[in-house]
């Protein structure tokens, strides 16, 4: 894709963003406590940390979409590119606040006052130090329940078109 190109996506990406931005706007806001409550809690559970390679992985693409048309600027693109990555490491706040605003949608304040108070307890630090490693492990015992059962569907699939008169 060209630059012209990528500047006119973005221009219809910005464009759509701010009519949704609008839309969003016009919605119930949460309260100020609510938001505060679901900082918090994305805090208390370490949140957070999912979204720490969002900003420096936006700035390596769009410092990446540049190399292959200008590749003996790659050196002043890595001084930029680094440049920005400390520039707006305080987006990383904004960000947290977009956040926050998805649970304050889906959990009552004190149902997130609630939550961080569990996340606080020895069992919910215990919940954030596993969970990363569980719900990586279930993926992996998915993935491999998948293929298994995979086996299963296509001979099953065979059985049932050999009746119909055809050999897969």
């Amino acid at each position: 894709m060209k630059i012209n190109e990528r500047v006119r996506l973005a221009a219809i990406v910005a464009l759509a963003c701010n009519c949704l931005w609008a839309a969003a706007a016009n919605a119930q806001q949460p309260t100020p406590a609510a938001m505060t409550a679901a900082r918090e809690m994305i805090a208390s559970k370490g949140g957070m940390a999912m979204f720490d390679a969002v900003i420096p992985g936006v700035v390596e693409s769009v410092k990446n979409s540049f190399i292959p048309t200008n590749p003996q600027l790659s050196g002043e693109l890595n001084e930029v590119s680094a440049m920005l990555r400390k520039e707006y490491e305080s987006k990383r706040s904004e960000m947290q606040d977009e956040i926050a605003r998805v649970f304050t949608k889906h959990f009552t304040e004190k149902e997130l006052k609630d939550l961080t108070a569990f996340y606080k307890t020895p069992l919910g630090q215990k919940l954030v130090k596993e969970e990363p490693a569980t719900i990586q492990e279930s993926l992996q015992n998915a993935q491999s329940w998948a293929v298994q059962f995979s086996d299963v569907v296509l001979a099953r699939f065979r059985a049932e078109m050999r009746k119909k008169g055809h050999a897969l």
